[in-house]
């Protein structure tokens, strides 16, 4: 599918990016990839760091802003295929900063959507967070809006158009400023005392590996309109803080609770119960089909059931989960 294609990914200097640049190479043989952002900074280290493992005569680096329509409509020329993960992510950035995280997060989504548009860009695939679910800080509000433009952007496009379609998941083990990577420079530095914000706090447990096979996945067969989430496993924050110091230290970490901060949950929700009535179980992932007029019911794939009304996945209530010695084995295989 992606062989011989013109790839663009918005954001693409940051974890996500670089995964998917190696992988893309792993999988397929495309025409070209584009390194869509706005620090040059990140561009060069990201090129020097791929001299020696890919085709780096198949990746170009192109400056530009998200918020800056013009530069996007140039960068999307002759590309068929766009993953948009530019975004303010920080949630306390966010909040200091409320109308720079719209500018990019919300006015940012709808130049992309309008410069796929108007270059017949075939799939566009953006990326979304738990945040964006029943939202309580203004990050996850933006991501709301973000989401609810792509998805009603295949209004626009018309039956033969770009289609839009979501991908949603929460932190990403070991992403930049993830708790993973703060924990193991303490852990590095022979500290085995840890803040934990709240014992009873959970999360899902995906790696970027998983991530960009889900961005494939909706690359390969979205149809429009589709939120796509992974089935995966979830785990309490203290086991994670447990497994990490017995892996780097050989011994049981001090946790000091700290107290929950400002706009973050207890647990991580995917979905909701009030979109079950749309969302459909597959073998590894779930997808919420959009509930707009402009949907058919041919559309939604084949191999999947409709879950019970009133089904929730929560990081809380998940039936599937890691203990200390499966986290343990999934932090060393994190990076493979």
């Amino acid at each position: 599918m992606l062989n011989n294609k013109n790839i663009l990914i918005t954001g693409g200097t940051g974890s996500f990016g670089k995964k998917f640049l190696e992988m893309i190479f792993e999988k397929y043989d495309p025409k070209k990839v584009i390194i869509y952002s706005r620090d040059e900074y990140k561009q060069s280290v990201m090129q020097s760091a791929y001299q020696e493992k890919i085709d780096m005569s198949k990746v170009r680096f192109f400056i530009g802003d998200v918020r800056d329509k013009e530069r996007l409509k140039r960068a999307f020329a002759g590309v068929d295929y766009v993953i948009h993960a530019a975004a303010m992510k920080q949630v306390p950035t966010c909040e200091y900063n409320p109308i720079e995280a719209i500018k990019t997060n919300i006015n940012g989504a709808q130049n992309v959507i309008d410069a796929a548009l108007d270059s017949n860009v075939k799939k566009v695939v953006a990326l979304s967070t738990d945040k964006a679910v029943n939202p309580i800080n203004l990050y996850g509000g933006t991501k709301l809006v973000s989401d609810k433009l792509f998805i009603a952007a295949n209004a626009y496009s018309g039956q033969n158009g770009t289609i839009f379609s979501v991908v949603r998941y929460g932190n990403v083990a070991g992403s930049r400023g993830s708790v993973i990577p703060i924990w193991q420079k303490l852990l590095d530095a022979g500290s085995y005392e840890l803040g934990v914000t709240d014992s009873r706090m959970t999360r899902f447990w995906i790696t970027l590996r998983q991530g960009v096979e889900l961005v494939f996945k909706a690359l390969e067969e979205s149809t429009g309109g589709e939120t796509y989430i992974s089935k995966i496993p979830s785990f309490h924050i203290d086991d994670l803080a447990q497994a990490m110091c017995l892996n780097t230290l050989g011994k049981d970490a001090k946790l000091v609770q700290i107290g929950i901060r400002e706009g973050e949950k207890l647990h991580e929700v995917m979905v909701t119960k009030d979109d079950s009535r749309m969302t459909y179980e597959y073998d590894k992932h779930y997808i919420i089909y959009p509930h707009y007029s402009w949907r058919r019911e041919s559309d939604i794939l084949e191999g999947g059931h409709l879950v019970p009304e009133g089904f929730e996945y929560n990081s809380g209530t998940n039936s599937e989960w890691l203990n200390v010695e499966e986290l343990r084995q999934a932090l060393r295989e994190m990076d493979k």
